[in-house]
This record gives structure tokens, sequence and C-alpha cells, in this order.
């Protein structure tokens, strides 16, 4: 699970800090976005203190109803240690009561132009990607025919070669050797390069290649979302592989089952080309075309007449 610092927060969404400057290395944590209402009303039983609050109008002007001492003691009780920080939309004036609790528990206050369901929209999808669960694969990520395919396998199986290829056959890579998976959604998973090694392929023998410098912008992107793993293995003869295509494998990537096909590697075999159809008949798949499956109801039904 990553961190987003308050600091990064206001250099993405150019908010300006009004008070709590002590305070902008806060990590935030949590990508859920709490708006105080009730905690302005006094009610601070389940008060979130770990994540942003967000204030709008609705809360300030409930909030500038109060009385002084009643003003003090909500911004005191909403300004806590664990309280990343607090944003003010719609470029809303900053209660002095509010900045005199930030300033003495040193949680930044920030303000910002937009309104407040765009600013919270924004903002969650800022986090949620940014905190989303994330792991790195030993591996190669390419995108075939609009198809995220992940290629794994040993050292030297040739997962490098088949995806120079793939990029000189009109497809594009997104990460050589390590590729960092993060779980945007419930049922999305998006591959991407770290930072150091981005655009780069690594080839035995020839040494390190830029792909966007050789072959061009199109024959590459920043990050893709991962449909398909298709693992490279050295042919073993003494192992039984899938020759109709009926059985339907998958791996765990985080907390998703994904798609994985395994293809045994030997001289003659252009994976290339086997991934580029591995990947169409992927997409056939999803809109209900399955050639196997087809195959095998066409056979029984000869088999029944008979």
């Amino acid at each position: 699970m990553g961190k987003v610092r308050v600091s990064e927060l206001i250099e993405h969404f150019n908010l300006k800090l009004v008070s709590g400057k002590k305070g902008i290395d806060r990590e935030i944590v949590i990508s859920d976005i709490s708006r105080p209402g009730l905690e302005m009303a006094g009610y601070f039983t389940y008060y979130p203190a770990k994540r942003l609050q967000l204030l709008g109008r609705t809360e300030l002007s409930f909030f500038n109803e109060l009385k002084t001492d009643e003003r003090y003691k909500r911004t005191s009780q909403l300004c806590t240690d664990k309280t990343p920080c607090i944003v003010v939309s719609r470029w809303l004036d900053v209660p002095e009561e509010l900045i005199v609790s930030s300033n003495k528990r040193n949680v930044p206050v920030l303000r910002s132009k937009l309104k407040t369901t765009r600013l919270s929209s924004l903002i969650t999808n800022y986090l949620e990607s940014r905190l989303a669960p994330m792991i790195s694969v030993h591996g190669v990520l390419v995108d075939v025919y609009g198809v995220g395919v992940l290629l794994t396998g040993d050292s030297g199986v040739g997962k490098s070669e088949t995806a120079l290829e793939l990029v000189k056959r009109g497809h594009r890579l997104v990460a050589d050797d390590s590729v960092e998976i993060r779980q945007a959604s419930e049922t999305e998973l998006v591959g991407n390069a770290p930072e150091l090694i981005q655009h780069l392929l690594e080839i035995r023998g020839l040494g390190i290649i830029n792909v966007m410098t050789l072959f061009g912008a199109g024959a590459v992107r920043n990050h893709k979302k991962v449909s398909l793993v298709i693992h490279l293995e050295f042919w073993d003869q003494n192992k039984m592989y899938d020759r109709l295509g009926l059985d339907e494998e998958t791996t765990r990537l985080i907390d998703m089952d994904v798609p994985r096909l395994t293809l045994p590697v030997r001289p003659g075999r252009n994976l290339a080309v086997i991934v580029e159809v591995a990947a169409m008949n992927f997409r056939l798949k999803n809109m209900g075309f399955h050639a196997a499956q087809q195959f095998s109801d066409r056979l029984n039904d000869a088999l029944h007449d008979k």
C-alpha cells in the first residue's frame, strides 16, 4: 500500500496552504474522503480522523452560525494528530478558529477554487490510484491488439525477444523485466514500468535498447490493463500440454484471478505470432465465440449421431 504526502496533494491540485505549514509532510494512507457535517454539529463518536477532511459551503455555513466557544471546540476536535489535512472548496473563507486550531495541531488547511463535488471526485480518484495495492512482477507487459498481455517465465526463456518481435509487428511495449501492477478497481489491474527502466528493453547479446527512440512513440505506452498472462516455459517432453484450448487456467494477481496460458518454448516456434493469436482468441472469447468449445460440441454431436 502506497502513501501520499500532503505536499504532493498541494502540488498536484495547485492548492493554497492557509495554515498548519509544519504538517505538510503528513501522510495520507486512506483514499476515502470525509465531509464532517455531523462533526460540525458536535457528534464525534465515529469521527474518521485518518481521512482527508473536505469542507464545503454546507459545512461552513452551519459552522458560522455557531457561537464562538463552540467553534473553537469543534475545530479543536476536528484537528487531531491523525488528521492528514483539511481542504476547503469553492475558495471559501477559512474560519479564524480553524486556522488557530490547525496551527496548534500542525494540521494543514488548504483551499481550492473547485466546487465541492468536483473536488471530492478528483481527489478520490487520485488517492485511489496512488494508494492502490501494488506488486512487482518479473516479466514483460505488451499491448497486443488492445489486450494487455503479461509474459512471464524463467530468465532466458525469450520474453524480451518475443516482445521485440511484437514491437516490430506494430504492437506496443509497456514494461520489460519488472512490471509494477496496481489494482485500480475490484475488476481491473493496471501495469506500468518503473520510471528507471521505462521504454527500455534488454536483449541478451545486444544490450539495452530504447524502444521509443528506435521505433517511435507509437511503439510504447506508459500503462495498460493486464487482461491475459502467458507463461513461457522450456518444452518438457514428459509434460502434457493443452491441445484443444478447453482448459481454463487462471493465476492470482493481488486479489484478482487473471486468465493464464502456458506456452512451451522450443526452436522453430514463432512465439510472437502465437502471442498475437492468443490475444485475438482472447478477444473472441470475450465476445462469445469459443472455437475449442464449438469443436467439442460438434464432435460430441457426431459421436451421438453414430
